[in-house]
């Protein structure tokens, strides 16, 4: 055999030994993520609305009040921190946005959330200890949303925007539990 062959097998063998590395490393290859990525859009009038955010399932799982537990900061979805982006300033409540991106977060309780938009851009949802990353200093607007009870089991955590009696909304909703966001 040629030199020539004999170094392209090689090559081939070391890159067949790291995917095979990294499958096992990273629960493989082709598996499907537990929390995949979602992004929403909606445009309308002018308005460009993107929301960025993963999607962790229920699972058999008690969630909120357990796995996420009540009376505390929630980065609102799984692993990278949520991120909410408006082109142009909106009004949530009584309160101003103005135009830019913003991390999401929320703080959950058995009859309100807490949904607070923070200018800081975190690169993680939470630190090593698993501890919300979220900078009180930079918090720019918090809105209280009733929780909606539903009939039906939401199985992934999911946000969208609501437009269909011409009254915009963020809603979010898991499990048995919903809530909304009036935008204007």
């Amino acid at each position: 055999m040629n030199t020539f062959l004999k170094r392209f097998i090689l090559l081939l063998v070391i890159i067949t030994i790291g995917v095979l590395g990294y499958s096992f490393f990273n629960d493989g290859l082709l598996s499907k993520p537990l929390s995949p990525k979602k992004t929403v859009a909606f445009s309308v009038d002018g308005y460009k609305l993107n929301v960025f955010y993963n999607r962790p399932s229920k699972r058999d799982r008690a969630i909120f009040g357990a796995l996420v537990p009540f009376n505390q900061v929630w980065r609102t979805g799984a692993n990278e921190a949520t991120t909410f982006k408006t082109n142009k300033p909106l009004k949530i409540g009584d309160d101003s946005l103005p135009k830019g991106k913003y991390t999401l977060w929320s703080i959950p309780n058995d009859t309100a959330w807490t949904v607070i938009f923070n200018s800081k851009m975190y690169a993680w949802g939470v630190d090593e200890t698993m501890k919300p990353m979220r900078d009180p200093e930079f918090d720019v607007i918090h809105y209280i949303s009733p929780v909606e009870k539903i009939k039906s089991t939401v199985e992934q955590f999911t946000i969208a925007f609501d437009n269909s009696t011409d009254n915009l909304s963020l809603t979010m909703a898991w499990d048995d539990t919903k809530i909304s966001i009036p935008l204007k």
